[in-house]
C-alpha cells in the first residue's frame, strides 16, 4: 500500500517493510505462498464429491502440482448443486489461493460467484463443464463432449446395425457437458435414417426417475432398440426401468463415464457401452494452465480430451484398462 509523502522517514521505513510483506496480493491470487520460484498454492473445486471422474481428475491434478512444487486443496459438494457449489467456492476464495482450478455446476448460477474469485485476483481454469461466458477464466479445459454423445451413437450402430427407436436420457439442461453429449448423440442419429430419435428426457440426477421415465417411453414404444444415458445415475435408472418393463436383452444402454460402478454394470450386462472420458489429462492440462498464468505465460484458451469406447470385448485389454476410472488416488 501507498502512503503519503508527509509522513516521517521511520514510518516510511515502516510501511515499506509492510508493503513487502504483503506484495504478493497485488496479482498473484491474494496468497503469499506463490512467486516466480513456484510454492504455488492451489484448490481445485469438484463438479461433486466422492465421483470417480473427479477423483481421477484429483489424481491428475495432484501429480502434476507435485511436480511443480505447488500445493493443491480439494473441496466439493455432496450433490452436483450451484447453490450448494457456491459456499464451496466462497470458502476457498476466503483462504486466498493463486489459482482455483473448478467445474461450474450450473452455466449460468456459477457465473458470478467464479467473477468473484476472479475478482480477487484469483487466477481461474475451469475443468469438465464451463461457463455462459468463460473468458472469466485463463483456460477452459474438456472433454469434447459432442463428439462424445456421438461415440454413444457409433456404439448403438454397433450393436443394432438394423437400427431402429432410440431414446436419450439425460441429467438436467444448463450442465455444459450433459448438454453437448445429448445434442451430439441427436444429431448422429438424425444422420442416419435408419434410426428414429425419441427425444431427450431428464431424469435431475435421479435413478428413480430415470427408471420412471424409461419404463414409461417401453409402454408408448416397445420397439425401442436403444438408449443413450448421459450420466451413472441416468444409466442406473434406465437399465431398471428396462428390468420393470421385461424388456433386458432387447434394449441397449450406452452409459457416459467409466468408474467403478459403470464398469462393474458393463461387467454385468446392465449397460452394453461405455463412453470413458480423459480426466486424469484434463487434471494435468489444468495444473499446467494455471502454472502457466501465474507465471505470466500465454495460455490455450480452450483445450478438448478425447473419450475411449468400452465393451466387454476391450475392457480387459490395455486400453480399456487405462481408460477406467480410480477409485482413489
Amino acid at each position: 500500500m501507498k502512503r503519503k509523502s508527509t509522513a516521517i522517514v521511520a514510518a516510511l521505513a515502516a510501511v515499506a517493510l509492510g508493503a513487502a510483506a504483503c506484495g504478493s496480493d497485488s496479482d498473484g491470487g491474494g496468497s503469499s505462498s506463490g512467486g516466480s520460484d513456484g510454492n504455488y498454492k492451489l484448490a481445485f473445486i469438484q463438479g461433486v464429491a466422492g465421483d470417480a471422474f473427479y477423483i481421477t481428475m484429483e489424481c491428475g491434478i495432484k501429480e502434476e502440482a507435485a511436480k511443480e512444487g505447488a500445493t493443491v486443496d480439494v473441496q466439493g459438494a455432496q450433490k452436483f448443486d450451484p447453490t450448494l457449489q457456491t459456499p464451496v467456492l466462497q470458502s476457498v476464495i476466503a483462504s486466498k489461493p493463486d489459482a482455483i482450478l473448478i467445474a461450474p455446476t450450473d452455466v449460468s448460477a456459477m457465473q458470478q460467484p467464479i467473477a468473484q474469485a476472479k475478482a480477487q485476483g484469483i487466477k481461474i481454469v475451469l475443468v469438465d463443464t464451463t461457463l455462459n461466458d468463460p473468458s472469466v477464466a485463463v483456460s477452459a479445459i474438456a472433454s469434447d463432449n459432442s463428439a462424445g454423445g456421438k461415440a454413444a451413437f457409433e456404439a448403438i450402430q454397433k450393436l443394432v446395425p438394423n437400427g431402429g427407436k432410440v431414446l436419450g436420457v439425460g441429467v438436467q439442461p444448463g450442465i455444459s457437458t450433459t448438454d453437448a453429449r445429448d445434442k451430439g448423440f441427436e444429431e448422429a442419429v438424425k444422420a442416419d435414417p435408419k434410426f428414429t430419435y425419441l427425444g431427450v428426457q431428464y431424469s435431475q440426477n435421479d435413478p428413480a426417475k430415470a427408471a420412471s421415465i424409461v419404463s414409461a417411453a417401453l409402454q408408448k414404444d416397445p420397439d425401442i432398440v436403444g438408449i443413450f444415458a448421459s450420466n451413472l445415475f441416468s444409466a442406473q435408472g434406465s437399465a431398471t426401468g428396462i428390468r420393470q418393463a421385461g424388456k433386458q436383452g432387447k434394449v441397449n444402454v450406452v452409459g457416459f463415464d467409466a468408474g467403478p460402478e459403470q464398469i462393474k454394470a458393463l461387467q454385468d450386462g446392465t449397460v452394453q457401452a461405455l463412453i470413458a472420458q480423459q480426466p486424469g489429462d484434463i487434471g494435468v492440462q489444468g495444473v499446467q494452465q494455471a502454472i502457466k498464468a501465474l507465471k505470466g505465460e500465454a495460455n490455450e484458451a480452450n483445450i478438448k480430451t478425447g473419450s475411449t469406447i468400452i465393451t466387454k470385448d476391450n475392457l480387459d485389454s490395455p486400453e480399456g484398462q487405462a481408460a477406467a476410472y480410480k477409485a482413489s488416488c
